[in-house]
């Protein structure tokens, strides 16, 4: 009995393997196309794929919206989310609006708006979700686990520690 079992006990770990490549592949999966629009600091619009929601981040809104009530309890400012708000969108139009863009993709790849939901990697290799909260443009998403969340948390810790943008006082 023992070595009608040898080869499936053998084949169990090539198959665990199999199964982890594959995941990892799906999640590592990539696409590009050119900006040809830009909604706002977290949203925008890639040709051949449509509008895509940057994974992990936050900008205020171009208007003051619901959504203001997170930054208003960290005491920053209607006035600033409307400055910040055209600061991360001048930012998109000089780093990105028609420039070819390579889209990752984490484990969700739609939002409940029917957004394709990615990191944005720009030309040079740099990743647009980061420089954003590098900069204080942007703040972490936290309702949703993402794959960089960690890593994102710590660059805003980081921005807000050096009082940039958002963060300013």
């Amino acid at each position: 009995m023992f070595r009608r079992s040898l080869p499936l006990l053998f084949s169990l770990p090539i198959i665990l393997l199999a199964c982890l490549l594959f995941v990892n592949a799906a999640l590592a999966e990539t696409r590009s196309g050119k900006v040809s629009w830009i909604y706002d600091g977290d949203t925008i619009e890639v040709d051949g794929i449509g509008k895509v929601r940057l994974i992990g981040i936050d900008s205020p809104e171009k208007n003051a919206s619901e959504r203001d009530a997170y930054y208003l309890r960290q005491q920053i400012t209607r006035d600033s989310l409307r400055h910040i708000a055209r600061q991360a969108f001048n930012f998109h139009m000089q780093q990105v609006k028609n420039r070819k863009v390579t889209l990752e993709f984490d484990r969700e790849r739609t939002d409940s708006y029917g957004r394709t939901l990615a990191y944005v990697i720009l030309p040079d290799g740099r990743m647009l979700n980061r420089l954003l909260l590098k900069k204080g443009l942007a703040s972490v998403y936290r309702r949703f686990d993402f794959r960089h969340k960690a890593e994102f948390l710590k660059i805003e810790k980081s921005a807000r520690d050096q009082q940039l943008g958002l963060w300013h006082k």
